[in-house]
């Protein structure tokens, strides 16, 4: 009998679950949404139990339409969201809504907490700057806000971590998920005493740590009645969804490094060691095994200042295609791929959500600089793709100013189906960019090797060679790498000389 791989995928939009083959082979997949609620401006909030429906939905769906029998899943492993602030009780019942990753409501506690402790210590211990997108300002603010709640608390958990629960009954959470909490020490791998200091937040509050890859237990009858699969199926934790795109990507051993292009953008790279930036532009997460990282930047619209361009000023564009039946970005991509590279000197700055790594800079604007009379809408499509690539490269060589560097750049998200933004990248890059068989599905290839790894279906991570293959590279074209180098000057000069402007237009909020 063939033993199956059913892997949950807990995204912000919904839980997508997949279920691969022994072999590695993704057989099917299925998606149930669920929403998020916004209370107040800046608030983010998840209802537990729409994760626990929208997986049993997902996974009886998935049964049914592939018609595998439920007693041949041979494991069942997660990816999720990251940087919640989700309190259960000791049986794993929620006790309000996830404060979820997006939310920004613990600006002030994070701002008292940088007042009473080193920023430096933080980021060399976590990883990662003292910020209210992280958990441990979150848990804060739960407990200056709705005490009852905090008192009330076993322990403070994510995403993928619920459903464990529901599951086992176990309450747990992986080394990944945890180093995104603000109160991990990545260099020991154990809650930092400073930050737990720091915080007043209780060590009790805390979750066990184990490795991704880890069996935390076996379905209960109850569980196993309402979801559709048999009792007994063990579980295994899996990771967060970066630690999961990072490995379904193939990126598990040092010198390797992938580009996720969807909405939001970044590069990672895996590492033996943390990495810490001098001037933090990068921050450091755990990967899938101890002794593992994934070192990141992320920009906040890299996809989505393409989606922006295209729903504001291709209105035609989108007729066209809607009236031929075809991808709207199709059509942009001809327009820019008819342009030469550089754009005629236009440079664009794809800061329209201010901006992450390497800027730090929430007041950073977008803009296009160099228009003339003699630019049509196809320069200005190229040079938004343009501009996200060099907003990468400044990423790419934060990484190699620290002493990491690779050959070749993996690409993964919608984005890396365009062939031209492929080589944009290769071209600004100076380096291979390969495009993988899994571009939309890196989270749930590396949930399946956390659950195959967990038991015995692969040896280790690094078997994810039998799921991630390359299936077309594009090298640099040798005739664009100086115009690229001259604008890329351009527009890192252009950053510095706007700052100013920038801080004069954050008073114009509206």
């Amino acid at each position: 009998m063939s033993t199956y791989i059913l892997s949950h995928d807990i995204g912000t939009t919904g839980d997508k679950a997949a279920l691969f083959s022994d072999e590695g082979t993704l057989v099917s997949s299925s998606f149930c949404s669920y929403p998020t609620y916004y209370p107040e401006v800046g608030w983010a909030e998840q209802d537990p139990e729409d994760y626990w429906k929208a997986f049993c939905q997902s996974t009886k769906r998935l049964l049914a339409d592939t018609k595998i029998k439920p007693e041949e899943i041979g494991v069942i492993s997660f990816s999720g969201q990251m940087m919640a602030a989700l309190p259960v009780d000791e049986k794993g019942r929620a006790l309000r809504n996830s404060i979820i990753w997006a939310d920004l409501r613990s600006t002030q506690q994070a701002d008292a907490l940088a007042k009473s402790i080193d920023r430096d210590m933080v980021y060399s211990a976590t990883g990662h700057r003292l910020s209210a997108s992280y958990s441990a300002t979150k848990i804060m603010w739960i407990r200056e806000n709705e005490r009852d709640v905090y008192n009330n608390t076993y322990k403070f958990i994510h995403a993928k971590d619920y459903l464990v629960t529901q599951l086992t009954k176990k309450i747990l959470t992986d080394y990944s998920d945890a180093s995104g909490m603000n109160l991990l020490d990545i260099n020991s791998l154990k809650w930092s005493e400073d930050l737990i200091d720091a915080t007043g937040i209780e060590k009790e509050k805390l979750p066990d740590l184990v490795e991704s890859t880890e069996v935390v237990g076996m379905v209960m009858r109850d569980a196993a009645q309402q979801c559709g699969v048999v009792e007994g199926t063990p579980v295994v934790i899996g990771g967060g969804d970066g630690a999961c795109a990072t490995c379904g990507s193939g990126v598990v051993s040092e010198g390797s490094s992938y580009i996720y292009l969807g909405t939001s953008t970044w590069m990672a790279i895996a590492s033996d060691r943390p990495l810490i930036d001098p001037i933090k532009r990068t921050f450091t997460f755990c990967h899938f095994k101890r002794g593992l990282y994934f070192p990141a930047g992320t920009m906040q619209a890299g996809g989505g200042s393409y989606q922006w361009f295209k729903n504001t000023l291709c209105e035609p564009e989108s007729a066209e295609a809607d009236k031929e039946g075809i991808d709207v970005y199709d059509i942009l991509n001809k327009k820019a791929e008819a342009t030469p590279a550089g754009s005629g000197g236009i440079i664009f700055l794809p800061y329209l959500m201010g901006e992450r790594s390497p800027l730090w800079n929430p007041d950073a604007r977008g803009c296009f600089i160099g228009l003339s009379m003699i630019h049509d809408k196809g320069y200005m499509i190229r040079a938004v793709l343009e501009g996200v690539a060099y907003n990468m490269k400044l990423i790419a060589d934060a990484f190699a100013e620290q002493g990491v560097d690779t050959d070749a750049v993996r690409m993964i998200g919608g984005g890396a189906k365009s062939r031209l933004w492929r080589m944009i990248f290769a071209d600004v890059m100076e380096k291979p960019v390969l495009k993988l068989n899994f571009i939309e599905e890196a989270t749930s290839v590396g949930a399946a090797i956390a659950g195959g790894v967990g038991v015995g279906i692969f040896s280790s991570i690094n078997d994810s060679e039998k799921l991630v293959h390359v299936t077309e590279e594009t090298k640099p074209q040798t005739e664009n790498i100086e115009v690229y180098k001259r604008n890329h000057r351009i527009f890192k000069d252009s950053i510095e000389r706007l700052n100013d402007i920038f801080v004069m237009l954050s008073d114009q909020k509206n």
